[in-house]
């Protein structure tokens, strides 16, 4: 039985409640949809204990190829803010948007960023892969990108939830220094490569930006979505490639299946570099269950593999 300080207790914070129906409101979560796995990350940095968030492309998820469901649609409808990469990434996007006839804003979170070429800027000398994409859209691979777009999210949230203006500018900032912490281990584990040791192989074309940023190459068979496939001119222009530059290693990803890394490996002969992470995070007790440990996770095997060992 409960005591009556219990019960008294129990009374007073009901009648409170009835008084101010505000103070139950406030605790109630805002439903945020997310796109895919990282953005849900980034969204629950942000929005803390605020948020509820929904992601559409799960950890491990490719949403290359994704294909949304009913409940993706009637997930969408409940959301009171949909959070979403853009620059061409969720192909399948605007007709989710239209089948679940969602009246939540949609807020690209690439708003600002100066997006790259989809081919060219990636060195692959305009080579075609049958893509629908003239950007990259993978612009998180470059953590100054990140903080655009924490900052993009942060607003989102404020305008969706002014109340919570407070907790989310708190927690936007906390996570924008420990994103400044992260770019300084990037760059000091890239200082400890050789330059002429800088380059690697990837499946699909997903570190564009992470080379701009950071100063490693990456070259890849298939252009900047996994729907590509790569042609056997393609693979045999790379495995020549690899040879004559002496590309130190190849890299597998999540996303994509591992096959065409280890036949560029085995036929010119570089090594098979660790697992990294590209378009999703790996599940949450996995090495990259966050941005941050996924970043984490990349740096330390591309240095492990690139810092040291012939070429």
């Amino acid at each position: 039985m409960p005591n009556r300080r219990t019960l008294l207790a129990g009374l007073a914070a009901g009648l409170i409640s009835a008084a101010l129906p505000g103070v139950a409101a406030a605790q109630e979560k805002l439903p945020v949809l997310a796109s895919f796995s990282i953005l849900a990350d980034f969204v629950g940095q942000v929005g803390g204990d605020r948020v509820a968030v929904t992601t559409l492309v799960g950890r491990d998820g490719d949403a290359h190829v994704y294909s949304p469901t009913p409940a993706d649609a009637k997930a969408m409808a409940a959301a009171k803010l949909v959070v979403v990469n853009g620059l061409e990434f969720e192909g399948w996007l605007t007709r989710l948007v239209k089948s679940s006839g969602t009246k939540a804003p949609v807020v690209a979170a690439t708003e600002g960023i100066t997006p790259l070429k989809g081919e060219d800027d990636h060195g692959k000398g305009g080579h075609g892969h049958g893509h629908a994409h003239d950007v990259d859209p993978h612009a998180w691979q470059s953590v100054a990108n990140a903080k655009l777009y924490v900052a993009n999210i942060r607003d989102a949230l404020v305008k969706a939830d002014p109340a919570g203006k407070d907790a989310y500018s708190a927690n936007a900032t906390r996570y924008l220094a420990e994103l400044d912490a992260l770019e300084g281990e990037i760059r000091a584990a890239v200082a400890r490569i050789p330059a002429e040791r800088r380059k690697a192989i990837t499946s699909h074309d997903a570190f564009g930006y992470f080379a701009k940023a950071y100063g490693i190459a990456f070259v890849s068979p298939q252009g900047v979505s996994t729907e590509a496939e790569a042609s056997a001119k393609d693979v045999g222009r790379i495995i020549r490639q690899v040879k004559a530059q002496k590309v130190p290693a190849v890299f597998l990803e999540n996303v994509t299946n591992p096959r065409l890394a280890e036949q560029i490996a085995r036929e010119s002969g570089a090594k098979i570099g660790g697992r990294i992470y590209s378009d999703a995070l790996s599940a949450a007790d996995g090495p990259a269950g966050t941005y941050i440990a996924m970043m984490k996770h990349n740096i330390s095997e591309i240095e492990k593999a690139l810092a040291a060992g012939p070429a």
